[in-house]
């Protein structure tokens, strides 16, 4: 716009009456050279403000939902650089490694122990399921259980079985270990309490007619409770594997509690009577 910068009417608006006919507004970006722009000879030519008036508006840009621009990378030569440097391993993680390396053997004998509490249990669950290697059957353990003194024998005779059978796969394959070797104490329990109560000859618990093998396999089951099933097996990932504590004893008081549970509820004789 081109007046005297003391004029006031200079800078009203283009369709102001008393705006000066000298005055014109132009756009600064208007005022560039062209593509052929000759040198200082050449002038670029101001057109007048309304001299578009009829053209069609110029596109609307929604900026705001335009895509925003990628950043610029800049471009370099061969892979990036990667700063490496040492790695500190803590105390706790050596204090792991060295106690792994320290149980020697332990893991092998404690793998022996349950896989033969495993093995034993399932034989005898199978003689009494299906009468192999000269087992009772489903019918002769239904009678024991009636001479025992147990109620509800049709049901126990299968929950005993499955219970017994189901008890040592878990122990074999080391899989919810301190589970299975409750319901195990708790099956030798009760088998030992029945074989007492049925002597009529005092109270043999040594050789020739005692029941030492019965004492043995609950020790066992107790044990294994205890001390975990050790790494070789499903449970080696487990907290009752690497460290038993508070669990185990839980374990342990459930398998106790539940098999003088099933004596005293189902059966109630007093076996050193």
């Amino acid at each position: 716009m081109t007046s005297h910068p003391q004029d006031a009417r200079t800078w009203q608006r283009p369709d102001d009456p008393a705006r000066p006919t000298s005055a014109s507004l132009v756009d600064p970006e208007d005022d560039l050279p062209s593509s052929t722009y000759g040198g200082d000879f050449e002038t670029t030519a101001i057109p007048r403000w309304d001299a578009d008036k009829g053209a069609p508006a110029p596109p609307v840009f929604n900026l705001m939902n335009d895509p925003e621009p990628l950043p610029y990378v800049q471009p370099h030569a061969g892979p990036p650089v990667v700063p490496y440097g040492p790695t500190e391993i803590g105390p706790d993680a050596d204090d792991r490694v060295k106690a792994a390396r320290r149980r020697g053997t332990q893991d092998l004998g404690l793998m022996l122990l349950r896989v033969g509490l495993g093995v034993l249990l399932v034989g005898h669950g199978l003689q009494k399921a299906f009468g192999w290697w000269g087992g009772p059957g489903l019918g002769g353990f239904q009678d024991s259980l009636t001479e025992v003194g147990y109620q509800h024998a049709n049901i126990l005779t299968y929950v005993g079985a499955v219970a017994q059978i189901g008890a040592g796969v878990l122990l074999v394959l080391g899989l919810f270990t301190p589970i299975a070797a409750a319901v195990a104490l708790a099956y030798l329990i009760n088998s030992l309490l029945a074989g007492v109560a049925s002597q009529s000859e005092g109270f043999p618990f040594f050789l020739p007619g005692g029941f030492e093998f019965h004492v043995t396999l609950i020790v066992i089951a107790a044990a294994l409770i205890l001390t975990g099933p050790g790494r070789y097996g499903f449970d080696a990932g487990r907290g009752w594997a690497r460290r038993p504590f508070v669990g185990s004893v839980v374990a342990l008081l459930l398998g106790i509690g539940l098999g003088v549970a099933m004596w005293v509820l189902l059966n109630g004789a007093n076996p050193l009577a």
